[in-house]
């Protein structure tokens, strides 16, 4: 989002007619007179514009799309984005104050899977598993939610549903920050390794804690 200053049309219109007037009423046959009138009009449109400055709006800027050379892993990501939006729309207009705390978290922690992906791509086949099953089976059931909780009744099939809807957010959310915990089983594997490493040196060198 950007904020930009939109300039008003009114100073246009009024140095117009300050023009047309002058010509109307006072005389144009020497180069001193056009020199007079310009400088009539730039004090007219200048004094005008701080009169009537405008009005700020605010414009979205699309973002550019995240590219990494890869065209599965950009496709991937690409469609974990769309997931994330979709799931922004429906907290949107989902009521519940729960159940939007609940949105948020799986927003938050969708958005950190699939940035997880653009840096590890090893992860690839485990992000898109999570995409094509456990994203598309989310969204519907919040779509569920959505259009069941404004029906503007409370009966007992409707009633029923939209709380084990909640109930199975409780478990959703759970299940995606267990994956995405394990996301990083290579990263924590490779840090183990390199602690290994570091303790043999530091022990060769006769530096490690227990030398002291």
């Amino acid at each position: 989002m950007k904020q930009i200053r939109k300039r008003s049309s009114v100073p246009i219109y009024i140095t117009s007619a300050v023009w047309l007037l002058y010509c109307i009423f006072f005389p144009l046959y020497k180069p001193s007179h056009y020199m007079f009138l310009i400088i009539v009009g730039v004090a007219s449109y200048v004094l005008f514009s701080k009169l009537f400055p405008g009005k700020i709006i605010t414009v979205e800027i699309p973002e550019e799309p995240v590219t990494t050379g890869d065209a599965q892993i950009d496709a991937l990501y690409k469609e974990g984005q769309l997931a994330i939006s979709e799931m922004e729309r429906l907290r949107s207009t989902i009521s519940e104050p729960e159940v939007r705390i609940k949105i948020d978290k799986l927003i938050n922690v969708t958005g950190r899977i699939f940035d997880d992906v653009l840096e590890d791509h090893s992860d690839y086949s485990k992000v898109e598993r999570f995409s094509g099953y456990f994203l598309p089976a989310t969204l519907k059931l919040l779509n569920a939610y959505d259009r069941m909780s404004g029906q503007g009744i409370e009966g007992e099939n409707i009633s029923g549903t939209l709380r084990r809807i909640e109930e199975i957010l409780d478990t959703t959310i759970a299940a995606y920050e267990k994956q995405l915990d394990a996301l990083f089983a290579n990263q924590a594997l490779d840090i183990e390794t390199d602690i290994d490493v570091l303790e043999a040196m530091l022990k060769r060198e006769g530096l490690s804690e227990k030398d002291f």
